[in-house]
């Protein structure tokens, strides 16, 4: 099954180069390019894309509000944040709206099909100097939670595997990891997104670290 890309970039020579890289991976439709925030709204809500690739500089609509927009009205929608920004204040914004992926443009073409392709299945792509960021906003969290203050939202399987999934684990390294099938664990994550009102691995992973449920030492070893 092909994967639907709507691309969402002000550049227009940027926006043809990601294109091409898709489209000769043969797998990935691009269903639409949104030169502005505006754009990327409105072509989302009309195209379904599985994956939003965007940009933060946009002319009318920014990045951020974009995809706090497109969230709420396409929750099923990955969007993946390919950026020359590293700031903090789009760093959180953007992960607050609940975005997939955040990589910077210094990626090869290599990582952002890997990416366009984690965050189309619901595992996050984040560049290494943003996953920095997140462990620094929450160095100084409260007490990690009792497993039993958990399980009032999650079951225990569900506790372990988005533990597991706080570390980087994919989905497979997860399966081989508690000895279940790699489809088990889907299923488990959908019930995840499903529990916690989130839409992608990097949502629940930070909906986790906001209430306490993971160590700082669990993330760092991503």
């Amino acid at each position: 099954m092909r994967i639907k890309v709507l691309l969402a970039e002000d550049h227009v020579i940027t926006r043809q180069g990601i294109r091409r890289l898709l489209e000769e991976e043969g797998h990935y439709t691009v269903v639409g390019e949104a030169g502005d925030g505006e754009q990327a709204v409105q072509m989302a809500m009309e195209k379904s894309p599985d994956v939003v690739i965007m940009d933060i500089s946009m002319p009318n609509l920014n990045g951020v509000e974009a995809a706090r927009i497109i969230k709420q009205h396409c929750p099923t929608t990955a969007i993946l944040i390919l950026s020359a920004y590293d700031d903090d204040e789009y760093v959180f914004a953007l992960l607050d709206a609940g975005v997939a992926g955040y990589l910077l443009k210094t990626a090869s073409g290599d990582e952002l099909v890997r990416a366009v392709e984690s965050a189309n299945k619901g595992e996050p792509t984040i560049h290494p100097s943003i996953a920095k960021k997140l462990i620094n906003r929450f160095r100084h969290a409260g007490d990690v939670k009792a497993p039993e203050e958990i399980e009032e939202i999650l079951s225990k399987r569900e506790i372990g595997i988005i533990r597991l999934a706080a570390r980087g684990m994919s989905n497979q390294d997860i399966a081989e990891s508690v000895i279940i099938s790699k489809r088990t664990v889907e299923g488990h994550m959908r019930s995840i997104f499903n529990k916690l009102g989130v839409g992608s691995r990097t949502e629940a992973v930070i909906y986790g670290l906001k209430k306490g449920w993971f160590a700082l030492d669990e993330i760092a070893e991503q």
